[in-house]
């Protein structure tokens, strides 16, 4: 019944329905975003939140929305982030409760968007929704792209994107743009047994252009970040001597968000003034990181 009723309003142009009051709506729809039926949760609940978010449907109940989604972070997570008691409006627990994590992240992202749009929430609200987003992003411990039979889970690329959002909010200064940077570098150089091969290099160095583009963050700050993403991305050939371990396990997704960093640089549009400066630090970095490949004596 239900899918039948929301296929109807996305078939009407995902015009807000009149036969039932808007906090009845979303309540439904935000518990579809944690649904494991990627139908109900990818081609319904997201787009049809996002678009009624993007029209103003929610320009005088923003915070609470945001809010609503700063809720669904901690769904599943263990410690002091445990959502209280066993409530079922939430979605699935268990593994599957990183669907309503990630995807909550995604409204939140678009959420800031608007306000970065029309400029109707003071800075408190946005800087703790920012304060929550980066909690559950360090904390989150399933970092599955693509889940078999249930689509894309994508927390750190869902992430990223939410991370760009905030990148570009007026709200935030050259020292909250550096924090989103190192969490962007805690991501990227702490060992996880995920190797990132869904696209979430790509999508975290979008959440560091989204920052460099706001022409804040000099180069006294991003040098010695990409020096310390570079020590993070050099393999170690004593680790193999000494453990017989995959040597490329521990410096996989820093090296490719490296690599992912300087394409972005490199060829993408509306570069940030510090372009020309960062693509030649990351092209020593890049060298130093592989030398048998791109040394001088390669």
């Amino acid at each position: 019944m239900a899918g039948s009723y929301w296929e109807q309003v996305i078939a009407d142009d995902m015009s807000v329905p009149t036969d039932r009051p808007l906090g009845d709506l979303t309540a439904e729809l935000t518990r579809m975003l944690g649904d494991t039926d990627p139908l109900l949760r990818d081609d319904i609940a997201l787009p049809t939140l996002a678009t009624w978010i993007e029209r103003g449907v929610y320009d005088d109940l923003l915070a609470g929305l945001g809010d609503g989604m700063t809720t669904g972070l901690s769904r599943g997570l263990g410690g002091g982030r445990r959502v209280r008691g066993d409530d079922a409006s939430l979605g699935p627990t268990g593994p599957d409760a990183v669907f309503r994590r990630s995807f909550s992240a995604l409204v939140l992202g678009v959420c800031i968007e608007r306000d970065n749009a029309v400029s109707v929430l003071p800075d408190t609200t946005v800087l703790g929704w920012g304060d929550r987003l980066v909690t559950w992003l360090l904390g989150e411990t399933d970092q599955r792209g693509w889940v078999p039979g249930k689509g894309w889970a994508h927390a750190v690329a869902h992430g990223a994107d939410a991370l760009a959002a905030l990148a570009a909010s007026r709200h935030l200064g050259t020292p909250e743009l550096t924090v989103l940077l190192d969490v962007v570098a805690d991501l990227a150089i702490t060992s996880t047994e995920q190797r990132w091969t869904a696209g979430e290099p790509d999508r975290l160095a979008g959440s560091v252009l989204a920052v460099l583009r706001r022409d804040l963050v000099p180069m006294s700050v991003l040098e010695p970040w990409i020096e310390r993403l570079l020590t993070a991305a050099t393999m170690d050939p004593a680790s193999v001597e000494d453990t017989g371990a995959d040597p490329y396990a521990a410096t996989h997704n820093a090296e490719a968000f490296l690599r992912a960093l300087y394409l972005r640089l490199a060829i993408g549009p509306r570069p940030p003034e510090v372009r020309g400066d960062l693509v030649l630090v990351l092209v020593d970095a890049l060298r130093r990181s592989t030398p048998w490949a791109l040394g001088p004596t390669a």
